[in-house]
């Protein structure tokens, strides 16, 4: 008996998602797991799978169309099966809008599979969006099946300039919005307007912390993130800070049992937060391993649910941009989330109060005050300082 294939929601934010290619065809024989198509969430392009067997025998979602979660995208029966009643109940999908235009870029060639007739896989989306931006899609490398290049490899290009081209003058132009953007403002807005934000700011000395990385870079012969001993010393320190890894319920607060600790990570088209696992039980180099194979992830559109739900703590650094000292907006279901600026040079007093010039870095803590008091805040983020300036206290 022929069934509906409904959009389902792939990442737990997704409330649609555009069909990016269909896999299969009308009149395919499919099997259970078949990947059917390719859907692009708010998170990610990923591969949509089978639920039944039998016959595509109908695709409702054309390529390039936007879809709601629980709504129909196709039908799978017995081949000649007569779907005519069952497409009646069957409502049109919802368009997606143009995608955005932007200025071309050049990227270094990276080849894609051709096909049998000697042209490059890719989506009708992937070759619009290539051709409004003027990328060539012989540089650019494709990650669906067999080398296809999809829309997300060609965003990914045009992220990549190695000499932007001239720009006249501003012009006047409406960019859409995408899933993953619609998510980023819903979710962030109902952070700053539900939880009563407070701040917090102390400046650490970090020359201490820089040297320790210094050797330690040099005895592995790699370099360690800034970022792992970060998190390693959060880690340590919501250990002795336990409001600080809380979730609010409304009607209870839930205190977590490990330290998961997301880093806020930018894209192109917005800011994601891959999380490690049980960094209060991690040393650094095993936190800057899975840091660093997460932001890989993060790179190709690659992440998983896994990857990025359910942190205690959230770090956001603007650091390598120049940016001296911000305010960030708690990541939910986090209770509060630490911003960090560059390093910079400061006049710094010593033990014995002569001025000296030493590297310094601003920290900001944003807290949720129905969860985290002042004073809580204050001694989390006291702690946090003394240990940056002195990481040997970590091990006693």
């Amino acid at each position: 008996m022929a069934e509906k294939v409904l959009m389902l929601a792939l990442s737990p934010t997704m409330e649609e998602g555009v069909i990016v290619k269909w896999i299969k065809s009308e009149g395919d024989s499919v099997e259970q797991g078949d990947v059917l198509c390719e859907i692009e969430t708010d998170k990610a392009t990923m591969e949509y799978e089978s639920p039944a067997e039998g016959t595509l025998l109908r695709i409702i979602a054309k390529e390039g169309q936007a879809v709601r979660v629980g709504r129909d995208i196709a039908i799978i029966g017995q081949a000649a099966e007569d779907i005519s009643e069952l497409a009646k109940e069957t409502p049109a999908p919802v368009e997606k809008p143009p995608v955005e235009k932007a200025r071309p870029v050049r990227k270094e060639p990276q080849i894609s599979a051709p096909t049998a007739e000697g042209r490059l896989r890719s989506s009708p989306l992937a070759r619009k969006l290539a051709k409004e931006r003027g990328i060539d899609l012989s540089t650019v490398q494709g990650s669906g099946p067999q080398g296809r290049i999809t829309r997300s490899d060609v965003e990914k290009a045009g992220t990549v300039a190695a000499a932007p081209p001239k720009v006249a003058g501003l012009t006047d132009e409406t960019v859409p919005v995408t899933q993953k953007r619609k998510v980023i403002a819903d979710t962030l807005s109902k952070s700053k307007f539900t939880a009563p934000h407070y701040y917090l700011r102390v400046t650490a000395a970090v020359d201490n912390l820089m040297q320790a990385r210094t050797r330690l870079n040099d005895k592995i012969g790699q370099k360690v993130s800034v970022n792992a001993f970060l998190m390693k010393f959060v880690a340590e320190i919501l250990k002795r800070h336990h409001m600080i890894n809380a979730t609010w319920q409304e009607d209870s607060i839930v205190m977590h049992g490990t330290a998961d600790i997301a880093l806020a990570v930018a894209q192109p088209d917005g800011l994601i937060a891959p999380v490690v696992r049980n960094c209060n039980a991690k040393g650094v180099l095993q936190i800057d391993r899975e840091l660093k194979a997460l932001i890989e992830k993060t790179r190709k559109g690659a992440l998983t649910r896994a990857d990025y739900a359910d942190s205690t703590f959230t770090i956001s650094s603007l650091g390598t941009f120049g940016i001296e000292e911000f305010t960030a907006i708690i990541n939910p279901p986090d209770s509060a989330i630490l911003a960090v600026g560059g390093i910079m040079k400061m006049p710094v007093a010593g033990d014995d109060d002569r001025i000296c010039i030493g590297r310094c870095m601003k920290l900001t803590l944003s807290c949720d005050h129905r969860i985290i008091d002042g004073t809580v805040g204050a001694a989390f983020l006291r702690d946090l300082k003394e240990m940056i300036e002195y990481p040997v206290h970590e091990l006693y």
